[in-house]
């Protein structure tokens, strides 16, 4: 007999379903919201991992096709390799879950999420999130939870919690909120420039839903929760420690950090390192743990700096951003490129145009994403880092990362109607010492601009970080950190938007939450660096979308057409249209509502495909002039081809204004000819004549 388990979260109904599949995984809950239900489970190896120094945690998110009636698309029938959002997804579970394990635990920990069937308003991901949450809280694995996360939308400008499928198709901003019992612990956000203080009032929201769901759960942990079980700890012993601190002084760390160079930085903790290695070169226990204790060593001292000396190791003001500089139109023949560096950050980003055929299809489990037109892709190569490492395609950070910046950009690009182009940036990353996605926001803004995207405003992110002391006062928010804050601090908080508002938000964080006056200096700070970004460094080197797509890029005409015109157009088989396309070397798409791109790149083809396209859908009236090839030649007259598939007689009569006897005596296969319609001949067939068209 299982046990079930029921609340109401935003006017639907959340049921978690305990001991009723899965029992040998040391955690396992059917989540059922709605109809939408997934399974979720938690096991962890008896044993710690050998030679690491990381908690080998994998967050696994598992779409299944026959959650929504679908049979796989493919060969193959069978799902493959993750997709895109349930990589995104396995990001998002995976980092407010992360911090509150031991950090000392070595154990290799799964948490699978099995979507087995969705309601499209009611997220399979959110389902998930929680599921994860309270299969860990309710296993034997070491877990400082439950957490809970809750989505916000915002439609005509009130806040709605995890929207349904039409408010998530038109609210201004996608967010979601973790939270432990006390603080928040994770954000992710995508919204139409929306105001910081309005940002900061769904966060708090949202946190407040959480705590709903918290004690929710902390009932079922109450009656289902297993002991947790022992561990092998890996923490540093305190001696090894006092050991260092004698043959490496606090003062020669700060030393060997205090720079803005990450080569230099690394070979002083690389010789440091080998000195150290030598003094203990009989204690082969203390030799395995090492690289881990400098790395303490080293994080401590950074912290120190930091927080206590108000000295960050590059030697910058707490709110100082590193040096700045942007450029445009580096790579040729491209459709739009920009590089932006932000001291040893550089990224390049490079755009390219395409017809809206070329628009990316998506076979995923929410039916109201079939496509998707603007694509940001960024790379991350070894040589970025001063590494040699051969490239596999990305990985999850690399999409991730290019996810977080097309969030950011998504917000300020034109409708399809305005520019029916399928866009694509990618970014690629020369070097990187700290917030590359936010780089490639600010590069990507530019590099739109260059291809005559016309953006509604440029867009530029920046990154905040957090040193915390023992208590919650206790604590301090940098500006642009580099890489080594990263490692060492307590939150990366990135922050990318307009002068308007925010358009994209991430934050990762290692300890146990933030409270809200960290979030709010967190975002002042973000805003004040990304107006800085935009204005004295953005602006400078583009201020405005150029006012047409570059040289190399294709051109697109848009017509209009009867729908009931489309099968002439085409024609059997596509032979009209295939006619067309040979003649003129343009590119045609057309859509069933009528609406026709023509895309090339002469202005000659596409000017000519247009023309064609339109004499076919014309109805042929007395008195209309057109231009026709003669296709073939009788003894009454000669035949002209208007357009492919439409012809007309034009009587010998008619060829010319003196008699012809002959019609090859005027005209040959292929002449080009002006002709003027005359109606109807007395067998219902339309006459034209080349006599009677006006000089």
């Amino acid at each position: 007999m299982y046990k079930k388990y029921e609340m109401e979260l935003a006017g639907r109904t959340l049921r978690v379903d305990v001991d009723r599949v899965a029992k040998q995984a040391n955690g396992a809950v059917l989540m059922h919201y709605g109809d939408t239900t997934v399974l979720c489970t938690a096991t962890a190896s008896d044993k710690p991992r050998e030679g690491i120094d990381f908690f080998p945690l994998s967050v696994e998110y598992n779409e299944r096709m026959y959650s929504v009636g679908k049979i796989p698309g493919g060969f193959n029938k069978r799902e493959g390799k993750a997709s895109e959002n349930a990589i995104l997804t396995d990001r998002v579970i995976d980092r407010p879950m992360r911090p509150l394990f031991p950090k000392d635990y070595r154990n290799d920990v799964t948490l699978e999420n099995l979507v087995m069937s969705v309601e499209q308003d009611c997220s399979p991901e959110l389902t998930a999130m929680l599921g994860a949450s309270i299969a860990t809280s309710i296993s034997d694995i070491p877990f400082d939870g439950p957490i809970s996360t809750t989505q916000v939308g915002l439609v005509d400008g009130e806040f709605v919690f995890n929207p349904t499928a039409a408010q998530r198709e038109v609210s201004d901003l996608a967010l979601t909120v973790a939270s432990t019992k006390e603080k928040v612990i994770m954000i992710e956000a995508g919204a139409n420039e929306v105001p910081e203080d309005k940002m900061i009032e769904a966060i708090f929201a949202a946190h407040d839903l959480n705590q709903k769901v918290i004690a929710f759960f902390d009932t079922i942990v109450a009656e289902c929760g297993k002991p947790k079980h022992e561990y092998q700890s890996f923490a540093v012993p305190q001696e090894l420690f006092d050991a260092i601190q004698k043959i490496v002084t606090p003062e020669e760390m700060e030393e060997a950090v205090f720079t803005d160079d990450k080569q230099t930085r690394e070979e002083n903790i690389r010789v440091i390192t080998d000195r150290l290695a030598e003094e203990f070169a009989d204690n082969e226990e203390w030799l395995d743990k090492l690289g881990e204790a400098v790395y303490q060593y080293q994080k401590k001292t950074v912290r120190k700096m930091i927080l206590k000396d108000h000295k960050r190791p590059d030697g910058r003001a707490i709110d100082q951003i590193r040096p700045l500089a942007a450029e445009v139109d580096l790579i040729p023949r491209v459709h739009g490129s920009a590089m932006f560096t932000r001291g040893q950050t550089q990224i390049c980003t490079v755009t390219t145009l395409a017809p809206l055929s070329e628009a990316q299809r998506l076979d995923g489990l929410d039916e109201a994403e079939t496509s998707k037109r603007y694509m940001h892709h960024y790379n991350f190569p070894s040589y970025s880092v001063g590494e040699t490492k051969p490239s596999r395609g990305p990985g999850r950070r690399e999409i991730g990362h290019g996810a977080l910046a097309e969030r950011a950009l998504l917000p300020v690009l034109p409708s399809e109607a305005e520019f029916p182009y399928a866009i694509r940036t990618v970014s690629e990353t020369f070097e990187s010492n700290g917030s590359t996605s936010q780089a490639s926001v600010c590069a990507s803004s530019m590099s739109l601009m260059t291809a005559g995207v016309p953006i509604k405003a440029p867009v530029a992110g920046i990154s905040c970080g957090l040193v915390t002391g023992e208590t919650d006062d206790d604590y301090l928010v940098l500006t642009d950190i580099q890489g080594l804050e990263d490692f060492f601090g307590d939150m990366d908080f990135k922050v990318a938007g307009t002068h308007k508002g925010i358009t994209a938000i991430q934050m990762d964080i290692k300890i146990h939450g933030l409270t809200r006056p960290i979030i709010e200096e967190a975002v002042a700070a973000t805003r004040k660096a990304r107006l800085y970004i935009i204005d004295e460094v953005m602006n400078k080197a583009i201020a405005e979308p150029r006012p047409e797509v570059g040289p190399y890029a294709p051109k697109i005409i848009q017509m209009q057409i009867d729908p009931q015109k489309i099968g002439d157009v085409v024609g059997q088989r596509g032979k009209t249209i295939n006619a067309i396309i040979e003649q003129t070397g343009v590119k045609i798409d057309i859509e069933d509502d009528g609406s026709v791109s023509i895309c090339g790149t002469e202005k000659e083809g596409m000017d000519k495909a247009a023309k064609l396209i339109h004499t076919i859908v014309t109805d042929f009236e007395a008195g209309q002039v057109f231009e026709g090839k003669v296709v073939s030649i009788k003894d009454f007259g000669a035949f002209l081809e208007f357009a492919p598939g439409k012809e007309g007689l034009v009587h010998i009569s008619k060829i010319a204004k003196h008699r012809v006897n002959k019609v090859e005596d005027v005209l040959a296969p292929g002449d080009v000819v002006k002709a003027v319609c005359l109606g109807k001949d007395k067998m219902g067939r339309f006459s034209f004549s080349i006599r009677d068209v006006a000089e």
